[in-house]
């Protein structure tokens, strides 16, 4: 079982490696990755009679199984990651803080951190910097057209900053 998810993470770091869009990524998926799903679903299956489902191996197995159509989406769509990793990542500092947040005074004071906070997170996730996001959107927010409104979101803005650039030059 190890073996064969090494081979499905060593696919992925492949296509990293190599560059590969999201189609060429489906694709490479396709053709490599699912005959890998198909032979752990099988043996899944197979060994699945052979352990007490209450054990915690059963336990995993029998997650597994119940969970096997999302365990194996991302080869349907070379956008999706292997894993959730990224948003863990991404939640990591919000878990860290968590005694810090018992003291942001009220509810409607700390619903506002958590706005800000991920926005910033979402910022980082466009690989844009949050404090220069940030400062724009507070400055044009009061004079921006409701109907576009969705242009101030952190992957928008960040689009709209490259061909603004891309026009300027």
């Amino acid at each position: 079982m190890v073996v064969w998810i090494g081979e499905l993470y060593g696919l992925e770091r492949s296509a990293k490696r190599n560059k590969l869009d999201d189609e060429q990524r489906h694709a490479l998926r396709q053709e490599r990755a699912r005959p890998i799903l198909k032979s752990i679903h099988a043996y899944l299956q197979e060994i699945t009679v052979t352990v007490l489902p209450k054990s915690p191996l059963g336990d995993a197995i029998g997650y597994a199984l119940r969970q096997w159509d999302a365990l194996a989406r991302y080869t349907d769509d070379g956008s999706l990651e292997i894993d959730n990793n990224g948003a863990e990542n991404a939640l990591r500092p919000l878990c860290l803080g968590r005694k810090n947040w018992l003291n942001f005074g009220s509810e409607a004071a700390a619903h506002r951190a958590m706005v800000l906070l991920t926005l910033v997170q979402t910022c980082k996730a466009h690989q844009v910097d949050p404090f220069a996001y940030l400062r724009d959107v507070i400055e044009r927010v009061s004079t921006h057209p409701m109907n576009r409104i969705d242009e101030l979101t952190p992957r928008h803005w960040k689009e709209l900053r490259q061909s603004r650039s891309a026009h300027a030059e």
